[in-house]
């Protein structure tokens, strides 16, 4: 498939996207998980990859029966990741999309956040990394009533974008991610993180593996 010739809005999700902050999640969610006294295969962690974090811990507490409040462990593992985002000295955004960003600025797309981070860390890496300019609409997933993989998040992109989804793409790294943009109806773009290796990809409509390669066609 091609990406759409009427091109308006693009349509980015920020964890392995913008930002190579995939790790520091995962350190920051296996810290609470070996204090829970519990073993997360890698199986189940990716079924968390894309989904918000009370989404991920209302699974985690449900799979090991746990009496535990799961919005107490978002918080724990919020206040982690911070201290990860804040003394990590090699977190920094992905290869290639802050010139990929200022293209699709340049060329008039609208562009939208749409993650399933909660948005003070999203707030935080746009902060940090001054990305604020560039687009005209923020969304959390943690926000919403449903997580990816329900395509709430992308529908409502594209009604913040105000354009229709069949001029909309997403660019994703996640099966979750994907499978949300499918059931959208919007052209998604899967990109394969160097990083992220436990993520297929398999139902993108087009995979790139280089933002450079991405940005010389859109």
């Amino acid at each position: 498939m091609k990406i759409p010739n009427t091109l308006q809005c693009v349509i980015f999700d920020m964890d392995g996207v913008i930002i190579d902050s995939e790790e520091i999640h995962k350190k920051a969610y296996y810290e609470i998980f070996n204090m829970l006294g519990v073993k997360v295969s890698e199986a189940l962690y990716k079924t968390f990859t894309g989904s918000s974090t009370i989404n991920a811990f209302q699974k985690l507490v449900n799979h090991f029966n746990l009496d535990e409040n799961p919005e107490d462990l978002v918080l724990n593992k919020r206040a982690r990741y911070v201290n990860f985002f804040e003394n990590d000295p090699s977190l920094q955004l992905v290869n290639g999309v802050e010139n990929l960003i200022k293209h699709c600025y340049k060329k008039g797309f609208t562009l939208i956040l749409a993650s399933s981070s909660a948005m003070v860390n999203i707030n935080r890496v746009f902060d940090r990394f001054n990305l604020h300019q560039y687009f005209t609409a923020k969304i959390s997933g943690a926000d919403l009533t449903a997580s990816k993989p329900h395509p709430e998040i992308f529908e409502k992109a594209a009604v913040l974008g105000k354009t229709p989804k069949e001029n909309c793409i997403v660019i994703e790294d996640s099966d979750n991610g994907i499978k949300a943009a499918n059931d959208a109806g919007i052209f998604v773009i899967g990109y394969k993180n160097p990083i992220v290796l436990d993520q297929t990809l398999n139902n993108a409509d087009f995979i790139i593996d280089d933002f450079n390669k991405l940005q010389a066609i859109i």
